[in-house]
């Protein structure tokens, strides 16, 4: 793929139709969903227009949804005050882009040696997530759902090998979320940014190195051409859920019907999206590796572990946020965390470590 081209890219009787045109006219909603996203960005720029193609399909057309792609009526990350504000009615983007409004609200999105994509979902629906997730959105007039999830994301493309925890002080990063405030207390510049502007950060040497999303979305953005090493594991993004926006009052206005209409296209588009990933992810994975020689390279045991101690110290911290909302939101995630992570040493995990001892993956 281009990279450059591709980011610059029945029997009734004339009577009763005269009748009932009009009421069927009247009864369409015409909604704008803008996206965080370069259209059809391979992951969550599909995964954007599928999502307005599935409302409209759902409703029989009652919700006749057109996407807008970043820039084409507000900037990416401007989409969550769009909708806030009535200017469009749906968004497509992550919560890791909505920390100045509340540190609480990068938790539905993605935590650092976190929730998997399975526990996230978990969480919101049978761990009190969603609850707490509409109560934080609510406070900014809109009603929030989960809508996808890139699964583990990696740590990350360098220009330079990572061997110890001093080579990360002073690295200019980009990432986004409470991945940056764990980058931070490592002494490295975590900058968030668009996908296609840390190309050319990197490109100029404004970026030392950089996260994105993974293998399937990273290469359509080219950034094997400007940096050689790709780093594992994404502790700072062991999943990271796409979202969707609703303009409350629009929500509040619709039917019933239509109501479970776009819960259902949100909510059923979550496992869609992510075995999407993981499976274009894998094929993706092996073409950098065997036509762009893109060199693979496990983030040493220490920078591990100064991560973690680093991301328990934010834990701590929102723990003691004077915002008690934020402080119900930590304590949700954590304890659903350590439930479910206690039961995964069991089942995923080792379910996993048993294939790799025997297989190698």
């Amino acid at each position: 793929m281009d990279r450059r081209k591709f980011i610059a890219t029945a029997g009734l009787g004339a009577a009763a139709s005269t009748l009932a045109a009009p009421a069927i006219a009247q009864d369409v909603r015409n909604w704008k969903l803008v996206s965080a996203w370069p259209k059809n960005l391979p992951g969550p720029g599909v995964a954007a227009q599928t999502l307005a193609d599935r409302i409209t399909t759902l409703s029989g057309g009652r919700i006749n949804v057109t996407l807008y792609a970043a820039g084409e009526i507000v900037p990416g990350n401007g989409v969550f005050d769009a909708v806030s504000e009535g200017t469009a009615e749906l968004y497509h983007a992550v919560p890791a882009y909505w920390g100045s409004k509340s540190k609480g609200i990068l938790l539905f999105g993605s935590q650092p040696f976190g929730l998997t994509a399975d526990e996230q979902q978990g969480w919101m629906i049978h761990g009190g997530g969603q609850v707490l997730y509409d109560e934080m959105y609510g406070r900014f007039g809109i009603k929030p759902f989960l809508c996808g999830n890139s699964g583990p994301q990696w740590a990350g493309w360098f220009k330079n090998e990572i061997n110890s925890v001093e080579d990360l002080k002073g690295l200019k990063f980009r990432t986004t979320g409470i991945a940056s405030q764990m980058c931070a207390k490592l002494g490295m510049a975590a900058e968030a940014m668009s996908g296609p502007a840390m190309f050319q950060a990197l490109q100029t040497g404004a970026l030392d190195a950089g996260e994105f999303i993974g293998p399937w979305t990273d290469s359509a953005l080219g950034y094997y051409q400007v940096a050689p090493y790709y780093y594992w594991p994404g502790v700072g993004e062991p999943s990271s859920a796409e979202e969707c926006g609703v303009n409350a009052e629009a929500y509040a206005d619709l039917p019933d019907d239509l109501k479970e209409v776009v819960a259902q296209a949100c909510q059923g588009l979550y496992g869609q999206v992510l075995t999407e990933y993981m499976t274009k992810h894998a094929q993706s994975l092996k073409t950098l590796v065997s036509e762009h020689k893109v060199q693979v390279r496990k983030l040493p045991d220490d920078v591990i572990a100064a991560m973690g101690a680093a991301s328990e110290e934010i834990m701590q911290e929102y723990l003691s946020d004077e915002d008690e909302l934020v402080v119900r939101i930590t304590q949700s995630f954590i304890d659903y965390r350590d439930t479910v992570g206690g039961y995964m040493t069991y089942a995923d995990n080792g379910q996993m470590n048993a294939r790799a001892g025997v297989f190698g993956y």
